[in-house]
């Protein structure tokens, strides 16, 4: 009797230090509240799973968001995995109160085509104050991006099949609103400058579908280059579609609906702005590192190749400040952020950040 007693002790035993070794391998205790006040620019940090806050003041990194973790309410306030790996781009609501995130579960930084039949992909929405994962959203597919709607009431990502599909989230309660049927292995999808139109970039089929925001009905579907990840929206009524294969810039105008011209650029893009300012288009050459930029002759009615700058190993995604005047560059190899003078094209800072930086946004 006493060695089954002691026996069932040392089990209870056990079973009490398993749980607890189970909980500590969950659980952690929670990261300080920020309070990310300030003009900010936030960058997405693929391999080292986190969001860098960089001052727009100083030029300085003030804060580190821990995507792997998310506070969990029935444990008192514990941390608890999220489950997030490789973050791609990101985005912020029009409150400038929360971030989504495309968590697409694989290393993009190389180039955006292709991923692993099966693969399952994930959003994740962020307190940009407080710098909190508040809420993880698991989709049927791999995505890219999830983009908030010009009001804010909804988040669109794309789901990377042969049988391509946009969802529509409600951002308020994160259901599902929508499913909108596009073209073969889309990637990011976009709004226009003016938010009336969304844009699916079709990798597989070197299209881009044209869907009104406001009925979620697909009004176009536009052949570009090949290979296609993103058409980016620029204020002069056009989008900037990056053809990866294609090593081109398509340029689709919204009012009408049409592809008006295409750039042939020698490099695989990484990324396209229009900097209405200057009133150039700005490319991305992750392999060089560089960033190219064109501007339009309306006499010739053609663009025209400026030059090129250097910033860091693996240029990606560029982000303007409001005023347009200063540009942060994310350098996916080198593992920092330029900081760009628009008007003389000048790196003026190298900002180390986190491994793998990738998507980038300002507050």
């Amino acid at each position: 009797m006493k060695t089954i007693k002691i026996s069932a002790i040392a089990g209870v035993l056990a079973m009490g230090l398993f749980s607890c070794m189970k909980d500590n391998m969950n659980m952690s205790t929670p990261s300080p509240e920020l309070n990310i006040n300030y003009p900010a620019a936030y960058i997405v940090n693929g391999q080292s799973n986190d969001v860098y806050v960089i001052s727009l003041e100083t030029n300085t990194v003030k804060e580190v968001i821990k995507l792997g973790e998310m506070a969990d309410a029935s444990h008192d306030g514990m941390n608890m995995s999220t489950g997030i790996s490789w973050p791609h781009h990101i985005y912020l609501n029009p409150a400038k109160t929360l971030l989504s995130i495309g968590v697409p579960g694989m290393d993009l930084s190389a180039g955006h085509s292709g991923g692993m039949a099966g693969m399952k992909g994930k959003i994740a929405l962020v307190d940009a104050v407080k710098g909190k994962v508040t809420k993880v959203l698991d989709l049927p597919v791999m995505n890219h991006n999830a983009a908030f709607s010009s009001d804010g009431s909804e988040i669109w990502t794309a789901q990377m099949e042969e049988s391509g599909k946009v969802l529509v989230y409600d951002a308020n309660n994160y259901t599902l609103k929508k499913t909108i049927a596009v073209g073969g292995q889309p990637a990011e999808v976009t709004f226009s400058s003016d938010g009336t139109m969304a844009f699916a970039a079709n990798g597989h089929d070197s299209s881009v579908t044209v869907i009104n925001a406001s009925t979620k009905e697909v009004m176009a579907t536009l052949k570009v280059g090949a290979d296609p990840v993103g058409a980016w929206a620029g204020s002069d009524g056009n989008m900037y579609v990056d053809n990866e294969e294609g090593k081109s810039i398509s340029i689709i105008n919204v009012a009408t609906m049409s592809v008006t011209g295409t750039i042939d650029l020698g490099f695989m893009p990484g990324f396209a702005a229009y900097n209405s300012q200057m009133k150039e288009l700005w490319v991305t050459d992750p392999d060089n590192g560089k960033v190219h930029y064109w501007t339009f002759d309306s006499s010739m009615k053609m663009w025209m190749h400026g030059s090129a700058f250097e910033t860091g190993k693996g240029a990606h995604a560029i982000a303007f400040t409001k005023d347009e005047m200063t540009a942060y560059i994310t350098n996916q190899t080198a593992n920092t952020v330029s900081v760009v003078e628009v008007m003389s094209h000048k790196e003026t800072k190298e900002i180390p950040v986190g491994t793998k930086p990738n998507g980038i946004v300002i507050k």
